[in-house]
């Protein structure tokens, strides 16, 4: 197989960043945006050992789930990976993607995995509550977006379907007033200029927004105008912040946040619990399907009012809180400082006295907690996408909870992770896929594992 080569092509099935998977010659070939049961003349991009990428040269039958996306920017953006599948057939396909994953990383059956449907969303629209995107210059013009698929050309995205709208407009607004004020952009070639990002979350149930402008230097010029120009262009943000990222690094954030005016944090609340959030402090950004998922994870739980319960990767505490009224006592930890505080405030505020949460690493505290004789009963983990850190796994395989529940946004590691789990005296009792993110490849899931006895 080489690069230009064009051949016929049936699709199998969706790959875990949403494109199609073929097999020629017995070779297996990714395409972006073919969707399962399409024949398709392929054209190759890339050869790789083990697979190769091509694109969709024609269509010889489509899929009867094929839709027209709506965003005018999709195929350029690389930010929905599936806009131009049926909202119900990305249901399905993301079981399969779960499914596969446990095929690809573990011994268990589909039977065995018990994988239930898909908990999808009745409106999939404008369901991010924070958007993040890199500030560049196209000529004189100040433009906000993402980089495109496989390339460094900033794509300007001015009006994205899946953000709430206030998130777009507050973004639309502070573009131009860094145009007007000529505040210096950062050029990421050259590696000069002073804003890098724009961030802006909205409160859903609040209506609070706060703005963070993610910045090269500490000093802004002529900062006190910028200030009064996007107080006077939108009253309605209530937290405005700078975080200083000098670094050449494609993390968003630098290690210091200045608080410039109006809150230091913004409210949002789920359920019946209120958060507060600072700048840096994770959230899960689709606030409608998180008190699904969340439900989702007290089910698994099986609180009776008599469990301790680790919240391991607690960020602001928000699994933690949300199972608080239903355990005896409830410890979080996680690594950055900021989330820690915020949840210690969250769990004040609700009056939740037998919540604790502590800075550092669950594989530093579970074995110290043990040691003075607190042992968990249930322990929560939700990772980032690289799963479970070797060393945790091996800390819950030694304190042996009696139930795990693992909340993961990568079918792939939370396979793995099981895999170990299970040779190690854990069984599976069951896989709830939740969709987080409509039109993107991303699925979430919530495994129940259990302790054999």
């Amino acid at each position: 197989m080489k690069k230009g080569q064009e051949f016929p092509l049936t699709i199998k099935r969706l790959g875990i960043n949403g494109e199609g998977v073929g097999y020629f010659k017995k070779q297996v070939v990714f395409v972006p945006g073919a969707l399962p049961n399409e024949e398709i003349v392929a054209e190759v991009t890339n050869v790789h050992t083990k697979y190769a990428e091509a694109k969709i040269k024609k269509i010889r039958k489509k899929s009867p789930d094929r839709i027209k996306p709506l965003c005018p920017v999709y195929d350029q953006c690389g930010g929905c990976q599936l806009q131009h599948l049926s909202y119900e057939a990305q249901l399905r396909e993301k079981r399969d993607i779960v499914r596969q994953a446990f095929e690809r990383h573990t011994k268990l059956t589909e039977k065995q995995l018990k994988i239930k449907e898909t908990i999808g969303m009745e409106d999939p629209w404008k369901y991010r509550n924070k958007s993040q995107l890199q500030v560049g210059k196209e000529k004189e013009k100040v433009i906000a977006g993402l980089y495109g698929l496989n390339s460094h050309k900033l794509i300007d995205i001015s009006e994205c379907m899946i953000q709430h709208p206030t998130t777009n407009k507050v973004t639309q607004r502070v573009k131009m007033i860094l145009q007007d004020l000529n505040i210096p952009i950062y050029d990421e070639r050259k590696r000069e200029g002073l804003v890098r990002t724009i961030v802006t979350r909205v409160g859903f149930e609040s209506g609070e927004i706060q703005l963070v402008l993610v910045t090269t230097e500490k000093e802004i010029p002529r900062k006190e105008l910028l200030l009064y120009k996007i107080q006077d262009a939108l009253p309605e943000v209530t937290s405005i912040l700078q975080n200083i990222n000098g670094q050449k690094t494609s993390l968003i954030f630098g290690d210091e946040t200045v608080h410039l005016q109006g809150e230091e944090v913004i409210q949002e609340t789920l359920g019946d619990v209120s958060f507060e959030l600072s700048a840096r402090a994770f959230f899960q950004l689709n606030p409608k399907q998180t008190v699904k998922l969340y439900d989702e994870v007290k089910k698994a739980a099986q609180l009776t009012g008599k469990e301790r319960v680790v919240d391991a990767y607690c960020g602001v505490g928000t699994i933690g809180l949300w199972l608080a009224p239903h355990a005896a006592e409830i410890r979080g930890m996680d690594v950055i400082l900021e989330s820690i505080d915020d949840a210690n405030v969250n769990a004040a505020k609700h009056g939740f006295t037998h919540a604790t949460y502590v800075e550092g690493k669950a594989e530093y505290w579970l074995p110290r907690w043990v040691k003075e004789g607190w042992k968990p009963d249930v322990i929560v983990v939700d990772p980032p996408r690289t799963g479970c850190d070797d060393k945790l796994l091996n800390t819950i395989i030694n304190v042996k909870p009696k139930r795990l529940v693992y909340v993961s946004c990568n079918p792939a590691t939370l396979a793995k992770d099981c895999d170990k789990l299970v040779k190690a005296g854990f069984k599976i009792n069951f896989l709830q896929p939740v969709d987080m993110f409509p039109h993107t490849a991303h699925v979430e899931v919530v495994a129940e594992i259990e302790l054999k006895i």
